[in-house]
């Protein structure tokens, strides 16, 4: 299936705008939330191809929310990339037992962003 829908999940309105508009310009159809909780509405609204999940959110963090998508069986098949300036191996190592399928560093590079997600469809 090829990627189209994205939902993208960060506290940060300035990071929810860059990633937006990396993506539309690229064709890709972005939904945004700002917190764990307005995630899973959107969820629960439209089914996306794929989740960016910041990690360092109030409430439910990202490595929570990504657990918890991840291991409902809705949702199981959407892949979650982490996108968030935690750059520690140990970090990323967790991501990934959370049920990530990968992990990027912000600043955001848009190529390799744009290639994580490709790698995916």
């Amino acid at each position: 299936m090829a990627i189209q829908k994205i939902l993208v999940v960060d506290d940060s309105k300035t990071e929810l705008h860059h990633l937006s508009d990396i993506l539309g310009k690229r064709g890709y159809t972005v939904r945004t939330a700002e917190n764990g909780e307005e995630a899973l509405r959107r969820l629960e609204e439209e089914k996306p191809h794929l989740i960016l999940m910041d990690v360092v959110m109030p409430g439910q963090n990202g490595f929570q929310l990504t657990r918890s998508i991840t291991r409902d069986p809705r949702f199981s098949d959407v892949p979650v990339i982490m996108c968030t300036s935690k750059n520690q191996e140990t970090d990323k190592v967790w991501g990934m037992r959370q049920g990530a399928r990968d992990y990027i560093v912000k600043p955001v590079n848009a190529d390799e962003l744009i290639a994580k997600i490709k790698a995916f469809d």
